[in-house]
């Protein structure tokens, strides 16, 4: 499997970072992916839809370590990158050589998805 196209869109807000779009093998889009800031750093937040009761459940999402990895580098990559375009900052370029901790939700596990309670913007 090959991330062929990695689409970042920035937003200013406290913890959601960016939206992200993939395309895998050339074949395979996946929007909506969320660059997030929690507490040990950026992660990778994958698709969601918020149940009736109020918790997040992935819709798509990587079925082994080794993707989700790979995923987590490249996502994270493209977005110190596009975060280096607009900004002259050391930090910024930082992001690119040396990504932060990354965490991703293990399907099940909504304790990472809950940060954005709340925060998720409407998108219509």
């Amino acid at each position: 499997m090959d991330i062929t196209q990695v689409k970042v869109f920035p937003v200013e807000e406290e913890k959601l970072k960016a939206y992200v779009s993939i395309v895998i093998d050339e074949c395979f889009l996946v929007s909506d992916l969320k660059v997030i800031h929690g507490p040990n750093g950026l992660f990778i937040s994958m698709p969601s839809k918020r149940k009736k009761n109020g918790e997040f459940k992935d819709i798509a999402h990587p079925l082994n370590r080794e993707t989700r990895e790979k995923m987590e580098r490249r996502i994270l990559e493209e977005y110190g990158r596009t975060r280096g375009q607009g900004e002259s900052s050391p930090s910024a370029s930082a992001a690119v050589e040396t990504p932060p901790r990354l965490l991703l939700p293990i399907p099940g596990d909504l304790s990472r998805n809950q940060i954005l309670a709340g925060d998720e913007p409407s998108r219509t």
